[in-house]
Order: C-alpha cells, then sequence, then structure tokens
C-alpha cells in the first residue's frame, strides 16, 4: 500500500479529513491526534523513532481524540482492517 507523508503544517492539520475514500497510508510526525470532520472511521497505528509499533487503534470513528503518547513519534492512518499489525512489530510498509 502506497504511504504518503504529510511534512507541512497544513498536510498535517488537514490529514484525511473531508475524504470519503481513500487506498493509501498517511504518515506524519504527531505522537496525538484527533478525527474531527471524518467521513469514515480509521485504524491509526503510533510508533516510535524506530517505527516499532506502540499504539493500534482500530476502527476508530470521526471526532475522537487521541492523547499525546509519551514515546511516539510516528502516526500513521490507514483504512480500516487493511493491515494485520500487533504491538511491538516494526512497521515497514
Amino acid at each position: 500500500m502506497e504511504v504518503k507523508e504529510a511534512k507541512t503544517f497544513f498536510q498535517k492539520l488537514k490529514g484525511l479529513m473531508f475524504q470519503k475514500d481513500f487506498d493509501y497510508i498517511l504518515k506524519f510526525k504527531a505522537n496525538g491526534i484527533h478525527t474531527f470532520f471524518m467521513k469514515k472511521n480509521i485504524d491509526v497505528i503510533l510508533t516510535d523513532k524506530n517505527n516499532k509499533i506502540l499504539y493500534i487503534y482500530k476502527n476508530l470513528k470521526p471526532n475522537k481524540i487521541i492523547m499525546p503518547k509519551k514515546g511516539v513519534t510516528y502516526t500513521y492512518e490507514t483504512p480500516v482492517n487493511s493491515l494485520k499489525l500487533k504491538i511491538g512489530d516494526i512497521f515497514n510498509p
């Protein structure tokens, strides 16, 4: 699956807001997110600087908040059930 990286402030702020369909993984440097203005549920993977998975949020609904987590460097937003991973895995999309 293709990985797109949000690098600018605006790209990070927008994320996947207002999108009905997407078939890629969105990566950005952040340790917490919100799903305000999202059109559908997503899976969220939070990793450390070496991409070791620290947290997984499956089927996260719109209008939710993941508060900042210690040790998290990268956040990946993915389509629901698109990846089979577990905490402790190294995420290498």
